[in-house]
């Protein structure tokens, strides 16, 4: 039996009553209808529903929880996927409880092949796990200044800026204010852009996980730390449970690329509030992200760093999303490599730009979620095998990037001589790469003290474009050596007019033009040179440039950007991107006051009052990861690989 438990927030508050709206299951994968039947819980109890199929003769399980208490630990058999259900609060006065989620028990067993990483086992329900609270903010508990406290308890050494918020900084936090989504009367996030001009928001009034991560780091670092409480919780329950394109099931674990809360009328007289998921079938391409469940990992890691609560980390309900994540990243599958396998729209660049494969930004977000999963894991018996597969993922991965990803002028030389159609161990054009596919801008265009991690590499294919995200991560993570994280800043630094211009920074690197860009986007009209993902430029890339300056040292690189994007950005109404090569105007299609091109601002801002804080957020290199070696060639009497060799140069 199911057990929801029902705790007042305070004594003089009246009782509540729960009402659980259901809906018909649909085995076929097509959208249930909105049942009229409610529930209600009487003495603490709760009966689970179960639907059968007298056809098939399959017992249905319970309805997926749409609601604030709608956490499963028994998943769904990869036959069907369960239809939504909606937990509703109806309440007698405007104070919200505190209320905890119990007994919604049941096993995961998390397969990948026939090397189990780990068997996921939830015994006893959820009453041996840490239960999902949500804590009501009252009107007598808001700050003096009248402004709602997003904040809860969090480190005494965050928040304390050094010096005064400028007028700039003032009207950012009240922009990124009034950003906030809240859910049963708690903040959950920031929609992707408030624009009250804007009459067709279409998702820009979602909650995206990607671009709620400056904003969550901005409310962090300035202390209050509520809001990514509840989106990471929030986020936990709603990853993959319902169909997708075509009745198509995707992978346990799967993030949402965004959430909506909708209001559900239940009567003439009560409403519920739901979370709506987007796991890519509303999207244009639909595509799935990649990069959600990646982000949720890195911020999960940064509450604990900058909060300094880890409670939250080993939660059981956590541990178990975070094991899902990496499970369906660590699914072995055809690929020969250790990088991620992708299609294009998976990340940030979310249009057809010639990315899919093994693009540079999934990379190092993978590498960095997966140093992160090392950091918090609990060690057990039952996760020794997936710290182990991390560990060995993590060695194979930082080796293959800096080694076939990396171009410089000597690099370029060695390529530019290449021996092609080579079939031995002893290879060195290992991916067939023709000389010919140089381009001709890249000859004269870097410099001599300069590189950066090329944007893909495939058999037969280099991506020579510059992809600022992926480069900026791979410095905060440290996939790249520290000889190679400096040259991306000495090559950003020297082509300074290229990828900053009048507003940083650029999402990529030349842009696509002309038949190219017919054959590569498909003649999209958004993406067109110097546009949006095609050389557009970024805003919110500043808080990634920011804190890559500061690891390195190269601190006046980011005032100077921060600088020019102060300037710029409020009289221009905080647009979401720029375009033309240097930058010059907004965008074509850009929304302003664009949420994560504001919270870019105020991170950046404080990151630089505060720098020591940025070490929270970033890694140093790991040079224990140098000794592991996951190849087999030794073991099979063929020659030994060339890591023994690259260990001696990332050492210097």
């Amino acid at each position: 039996m199911n057990i929801i438990t029902l705790i007042r927030n305070r004594a003089m508050n009246s009782a509540r009553r729960i009402l659980i709206g259901s809906r018909n299951s649909s085995f076929s994968g097509s959208t249930p209808a909105k049942s009229d039947h409610t529930l209600s819980i009487a003495n603490n109890s709760l009966k689970p529903r179960f639907y059968h199929d007298h056809s098939n003769h399959h017992l249905f399980q319970i309805h997926r929880t749409k609601g604030i208490a709608q956490k499963f630990f028994g998943l769904p058999s990869s036959n069907f996927a369960p239809s939504p259900m909606h937990f509703s609060f109806s309440t007698f006065n405007s104070d919200v409880s505190t209320f905890k989620v119990r007994n919604f028990s049941n096993s995961v067993e998390t397969r990948i092949n026939d090397n189990n990483f780990e068997r996921i086992y939830v015994q006893g329900g959820m009453n041996n796990v840490k239960p999902l609270v949500v804590e009501g903010v009252h009107k007598d508990d808001e700050s003096v200044a009248g402004e709602k406290n997003l904040g809860g308890d969090v480190n005494a050494s965050v928040g304390k800026s050094k010096g005064e918020d400028s007028e700039v900084e003032k009207e950012a936090w009240k922009l990124l204010q009034g950003a906030v989504v809240t859910y049963c009367g708690n903040p959950v996030g920031t929609m992707a852009a408030n624009d009250p001009g804007d009459k067709l928001p279409l998702n820009y009034d979602q909650v995206f996980i990607r671009d709620f991560i400056p904003s969550a780091l901005a409310f962090l670092l300035r202390g209050e730390s509520e809001i990514v409480k509840n989106f990471l919780l929030h986020t936990l329950q709603l990853q993959s449970w319902e169909k997708t394109v075509d009745c198509y099931s995707p992978g346990q674990g799967l993030m949402p690329a965004s959430f909506k809360v909708r209001t559900v009328a239940l009567d003439e007289d009560n409403h519920e509030e739901v979370l709506d998921p987007d796991f890519g079938e509303s999207a244009i391409g639909r595509v799935a992200p990649v990069d959600s469940g990646l982000w949720w990992i890195i911020l999960l890691r940064a509450y604990g760093k900058l909060t300094g609560d880890c409670s939250l980390q080993e939660r059981a309900d956590v541990q178990t999303g975070l094991k899902m994540i990496l499970n369906l990243c660590l699914t072995d599958g055809f690929d020969m490599f250790p990088s991620l396998l992708v299609t294009d729209g998976s990340c940030m660049i979310d249009r057809r730009m010639g990315i899919h494969g093994h693009p540079l930004e999934i990379q190092a977000l993978f590498y960095s979620a997966l140093r992160c999963s090392r950091e918090m894991l609990v060690a057990t018996d039952g996760t020794k095998n997936l710290i182990r597969a991390i560990n060995n993922r993590l060695s194979a991965l930082s080796f293959h990037i800096r080694e076939y990803y990396w171009v410089d002028m000597k690099k370029m030389n060695e390529i530019y001589r290449y021996k092609t159609e080579e079939y031995s161990m002893d290879a060195i054009n290992k991916f067939n790469i023709y000389p010919e596919q140089i381009p001709l801008w890249l000859m004269d265009w870097i410099p001599e003290e300069g590189g950066y991690l090329i944007g893909n590499l495939q058999p037969a294919h280099m991506d020579f474009r510059f992809f600022s995200l992926g480069n900026l991560w791979s410095i905060v993570s440290s996939l790249g050596t520290p000889r190679q994280n400096h040259a991306i800043l000495n090559l950003i630094e020297a082509k300074w007019d290229d990828l900053v211009g009048h507003m940083p920074l650029k999402i990529c690197y030349p842009a696509l033009d002309n038949e190219e860009w017919r054959i590569v986007t498909g003649c999209d009209p958004k993406n067109t040179p110097w546009s949006y993902h095609n050389g557009g430029s970024w805003p919110t890339l500043l808080w990634q440039f920011t804190l890559a300056c500061i690891k390195m040292g190269r601190i006046e690189l980011a005032q100077k950007a921060v600088a020019l994007a102060e300037k710029r950005l409020p009289v221009d109404s905080w647009p979401e991107y720029y375009d033309t090569r240097t930058g010059k105007f907004i965008g074509k299609q850009a929304r302003m006051y664009q949420t994560w091109t504001i919270a870019g601002f105020l991170t950046s801002k404080m990151l630089l009052k505060n720098p020591e804080m940025a070490s929270m957020l970033f890694w140093e290199e790991d040079y224990e990861l140098l000794d592991i070696c996951v190849c087999g060639l030794s073991k099979s009497g063929r020659k030994r690989c060339s890591r023994g060799a690259a260990r001696s140069q990332i050492r210097v």
